[in-house]
C-alpha cells in the first residue's frame, strides 16, 4: 500500500500530527490500559484502590508521567517485556476493531492523505505507544508512516513509561529523530504549545472548548482552530 504515495520530494514540508483527539477520536492510551485493567478482577480493583492518589497525579501537567505510569504499572502487571506488551497491543486493537475503525476521523485522515498524497514527509507524535498507533493506523494504509510515542520498560514485575512523549519531551524526541525543522503542526492540546510554536504553521484541531481563548492568545494571529468531529470538542467547521 505504501507504493500508493509518492516518495517525499527534495523539498518536501515536515508535517506532524499528534494522534488522540486529532487522527482519533479519544485517548487511544486509555482505551488500551482500561481494557487491560478491566478484563481482571485484581487489576481492577487495584486501579480503584490507587485513583484517589493518581488520579490527582494525571490532572497536573508537572505530575501527570507519574500517574500515568502508575495506571500503566498496574494495567500490564505479569508482563515481562516490550515483546510481549507489543502483542497484547496487536490483540486489543484486532479484537476492536469495529470500534476503533469508528474513532478515526475522516476529515482528519483526509488531511493527513492530503500531506502524503503532495510528498511531504509526515510523522505521527504521540503519547501513546508507538506500536498502539501504528497498528490503528494499518486499518487505513497508513502504517508505514513514522511514529514517535511514549516509551515503556520492565520494572518491578510490570511495564512502566520510560520516556513521555508529551509536551517538551515530545518535541526533544522529534528533534533526536532528524524531525526538527516543523513546517505544520497538528495537535489538539495545550500540552504540545511547545509543537505548536515549533511549526511554522501551527493547526489547533479539536480542541477543549475552554482552551479556545487560550490558544488564541499564544499563538500567532490567524492560526486555524478546527474541529475535525470530536463533537465534544472546540473549534471551527471547516467550510
Amino acid at each position: 500500500m505504501s507504493d500508493a504515495y509518492p516518495p517525499p520530494r527534495a523539498d518536501a514540508r515536515l508535517v506532524v500530527f499528534d494522534f488522540d483527539h486529532t487522527l482519533y477520536d479519544g485517548d487511544s492510551g486509555s482505551h488500551l490500559f482500561a481494557w487491560l485493567i478491566k478484563r481482571n478482577p485484581l487489576r481492577l480493583a487495584a486501579a480503584v484502590l490507587a485513583t484517589p492518589l493518581l488520579g490527582p497525579l494525571v490532572a497536573m501537567l508537572p505530575t501527570r508521567r507519574r500517574g500515568i505510569s502508575g495506571y500503566v504499572w498496574i494495567a500490564t502487571f505479569g508482563l515481562r517485556g516490550a515483546r510481549q506488551f507489543n502483542r497484547i497491543i496487536d490483540q486489543y486493537v484486532h479484537r476492536h476493531e469495529a470500534d476503533i475503525r469508528s474513532r478515526l476521523l475522516p476529515q482528519a485522515l483526509a488531511v493527513f492523505k492530503a500531506h502524503r498524497d503532495a510528498g511531504d514527509r509526515v510523522v505521527v507524535a504521540t503519547g501513546a505507544p508507538p506500536e498502539l498507533a501504528r497498528e490503528i493506523l494499518r486499518f487505513v494504509a497508513q502504517h508505514e508512516v513514522p511514529v514517535i510515542g511514549s516509551l515503556v520498560g520492565p520494572r518491578a514485575g510490570a511495564m512502566i513509561a520510560t520516556r513521555h512523549c508529551h509536551n517538551e519531551e515530545k518535541m526533544r524526541m522529534l528533534r533526536e529523530r532528524g524531525y526538527g525543522d516543523i513546517d505544520i503542526s497538528y495537535t489538539d492540546s495545550s500540552a504540545d504549545l511547545p509543537l505548536l510554536l515549533a511549526a511554522r504553521s501551527p493547526v489547533v484541531v479539536n480542541p477543549k472548548p475552554g482552551k479556545v481563548d487560550f490558544f488564541r492568545r499564544v499563538l500567532p494571529a490567524g492560526t486555524p482552530i478546527l474541529n475535525w468531529g470530536c463533537v465534544e470538542r472546540g473549534g471551527d467547521k471547516p467550510g
